[in-house]
């Protein structure tokens, strides 16, 4: 059962998104191991600076704790989760048996998502399914929405009520293909996007002038918290498509306090981003006690 608190949570999310309020997300990690205080405590230091908080699944192919069952307990802690769903360990059996079982213990926000190779992550013997990937979950989302499966049979028990968003990167190194995928998934009925960390602004704003600006629906760029020089230089090695530029590194080198000039930078990129789009989503990994502050620094307000 839901608590009447949970309840009132619900949707808040999607309300904002209609309203065409400024939105904000962050993404916490779920634990690896059995006890999720931690991350409860981090997404409690987000209540009332956040829309909702995404949990990811497998994020690197890393493992940890199932997004549904993380996201549940958000929930019953009054913290509107947006549940991640990567295609990459579930056939489409397992896809809709969750997808149902969200529903049913009102989770409404998924993030369709391919998901990372697993090769990238720590079990790099894994098989990977991807039987779908994110425009074909997409497209199942808006399926059994509608009270049918992936097959096109009805769902006896009742249709889904799932407010389905998508990854995008406005940095990609190929136009038409980012124009190409950002248009199927809007299509395959994506109701808002969150973007991969974003260092190139005006790449974004390109992006929002020819491709995005002709569908309304709301992008959240992506401002990833940079801990210090040594971290954004693994990121650049690390993360594919990403380049955190030379003058964000010295600035990072050179600073008295790194994590406090990080925390400097991603302010700056969120004024940045609100001239562009209609949101943010805050990466701040193992430092989500920092996103707060980075608000503040920001001057983004209180979410209502």
């Amino acid at each position: 059962m839901q608590d009447s608190h949970s309840t009132s949570t619900l949707n808040k999310f999607r309300k904002a998104v209609q309203a065409g309020e400024f939105l904000v997300t962050a993404e916490v990690a779920p634990p690896k191991g059995g006890d999720i205080t931690h991350t409860i405590e981090m997404a409690a230091t987000l209540k009332g600076r956040v829309h909702a908080v995404n949990i990811t699944d497998g994020s690197r192919a890393v493992l940890g704790m199932s997004p549904l069952a993380a996201s549940v307990i958000l929930l019953q802690h009054g913290i509107e989760p947006i549940c991640q769903f990567a295609c990459r360990d579930r056939n489409r059996i397992g896809l809709q048996a969750d997808l149902m079982g969200a529903h049913a213990l009102g989770i409404r926000n998924i993030l369709a998502l391919t998901g990372d190779p697993v090769k990238a992550g720590d079990h790099p013997d894994a098989k990977a399914v991807f039987d779908l990937e994110s425009i074909r979950l997409l497209q199942l989302i808006r399926n059994m929405n509608q009270g049918v499966d992936f097959n096109h049979k009805t769902l006896n028990d009742g249709a889904l009520d799932l407010f389905a968003g998508a990854a995008v990167d406005p940095q990609s190194k190929s136009w038409s293909g980012l124009q190409s995928r950002f248009e199927k998934k809007i299509e395959a009925g994506a109701q808002f996007f969150q973007s991969q960390l974003i260092t190139d602004f005006e790449k974004l704003e390109k992006f929002m002038d020819q491709i995005a600006s002709r569908y309304n629906k709301p992008i959240l760029a992506g401002i990833f918290l940079l801990k210090s020089a040594k971290n954004a230089q693994f990121i650049n090695r690390m993360v594919p498509g990403v380049n955190i530029p030379a003058h964000i590194i010295e600035r990072l080198a050179k600073a008295k306090h790194p994590l406090q000039e990080g925390m400097k930078i991603a302010a700056e990129q969120v004024q940045m981003a609100r001239r562009l789009c209609q949101g943010v989503h805050i990466m701040a990994v193992k430092k989500e006690e920092a996103i707060a502050p980075i608000l503040d620094l920001a001057g983004v307000e209180k979410v209502s």
